[in-house]
């Protein structure tokens, strides 16, 4: 993986074409970069951000954020209940229990 600007760029390699390409993959809109080193890499995603970070300008549109903070879910009728219930146990929101909880799930 590769960042820049908040943007995450995940990176394959093709054996063919001797070229690692790459597709920031935290934004509904296509931007993808490619080259043949590590260096040629990072500077193909800097490039393909700021390139599309000017294009969202010169249309005069906002660009796409890589993430708002907003996660919506839809859960069984049961499992929220659940939810609700483990989270009052532990004197919670729903929304603080949930992200408590998935961040203990992630790896370190």
């Amino acid at each position: 993986m590769m960042e820049y600007k908040g943007y995450v760029g995940k990176v394959e390699y093709d054996d063919q074409a001797s070229l690692f390409h790459g597709e920031v993959i935290n934004t509904k809109d296509v931007i993808t970069f490619q080259g043949r080193s590590v260096e040629e890499l990072q500077q193909a995603l800097q490039a393909s951000v700021e390139d599309y970070l000017d294009f969202c300008k010169s249309r005069g549109e906002s660009p796409d954020k890589p993430y708002s903070g907003t996660f919506t879910l839809r859960l069984d009728p049961e499992l929220h209940r659940q939810i609700h219930i483990y989270a009052k146990q532990e004197n919670k929101s729903v929304n603080r229990w949930v992200t408590d909880t998935l961040e203990s799930a992630l790896p370190d």
